[in-house]
């Protein structure tokens, strides 16, 4: 299918297809990238309370003049805030300085102590989706949906079985070297949009030197970058996040170009000579943290 310029929410809310990610980006370039790219025509902001740069994502909204109702907010609650859920999310408004949030997001279904240090064993992930809930509930005028992130089928399925609100999103890692095709179908059959976070794998990726991205790169006249934002753009129930600070980037990625269902299958069939996962759950440590992992 062509790409799309929007998604449509459970809730009934339109979510922008892209959006400018914010994770890695460096102190003293996040205010500017997110400043130039609302100048510019991105209309979707996404960070998250672990990336430590909500203040400096609040102030280019305040700089870029954009008015807070024509662009997207989604920010995430962080690992060690499972038991302050209403305290978290009313820090989250005021570091991005605004009266509220599009979408909220549970980081990870892993409740964590304080320090980081280790898992939290007094609280289940599910009792905080529901605190979630309520919060949400009681208050909506600080935060339209709700949703999670980096949950795969089997987290789903439990969260499904009793709760009374469905996630709005489910924000993970796909590429054509991670497509994750039987947790996007799982996703979309409950009416849970994904959004794709690392579309273009890593830093320094090798799927930029890919021929097969490449060889579309050269058909549409357009950088390997922006095959692989598109691709994810091409796809039903999907949204993407591309991610940089230099503006001539922020701008370029911006392009997105429609993909024949043979050009998106020939993407996605990278994936099975060439699979690797950049955020998998053994790289965050849950194995040694004791949290099962699951794709």
């Amino acid at each position: 299918m062509p790409a799309s310029k929007s998604v449509t929410l459970n809730t009934g809310a339109e979510m922008p297809t892209l959006g400018l990610g914010t994770w890695k980006s460096g102190p003293g370039e996040v205010a500017h990238a997110v400043q130039f790219a609302l100048q510019n025509g991105y209309t979707h902001i996404d960070t998250a309370t672990a990336y430590d740069n909500e203040s400096e994502v609040g102030a280019g909204i305040l700089a870029s003049g954009v008015p807070r109702s024509s662009f997207f907010l989604t920010t995430k609650l962080n690992n060690n805030d499972h038991k302050r859920v209403k305290d978290a999310l009313d820090f989250s408004l005021r570091a991005l300085k605004t009266d509220y949030l599009d979408l909220w997001l549970m980081h990870w279904p892993a409740p964590m102590v304080q320090d980081l240090s280790g898992p939290d064993r007094s609280i289940d992930w599910l009792d905080t989706w529901k605190e979630m809930v309520k919060v949400y509930k009681e208050n909506p005028d600080k935060v339209k949906a709700i949703g999670v992130s980096n949950f795969c089928i089997d987290y789903l399925k439990r969260l499904l079985a009793d709760s009374e609100v469905v996630p709005a999103v489910n924000q993970i890692e796909l590429h054509p070297s991670c497509t994750q095709e039987p947790l996007v179908d799982f996703c979309r059959t409950h009416n849970i949009v994904v959004t794709a976070y690392s579309p273009l794998g890593s830093n320094d990726s090798p799927l930029l030197t890919n021929p097969i991205v490449n060889k579309i790169a050269e058909r549409y006249g357009v950088s390997p970058a922006n095959v692989l934002i598109s691709l994810q753009a091409n796809k039903p129930g999907v949204n993407v996040l591309s991610k940089s600070v230099t503006d001539a980037r922020i701008k370029a990625n911006a392009k997105v170009i429609d993909l024949t269902p043979e050009e998106v299958q020939e993407l996605q069939d990278i994936d099975k000579t060439n699979h690797f996962r950049v955020c998998h759950p053994n790289w965050t440590g849950w194995g040694s943290l004791g949290f099962p992992d699951c794709e």
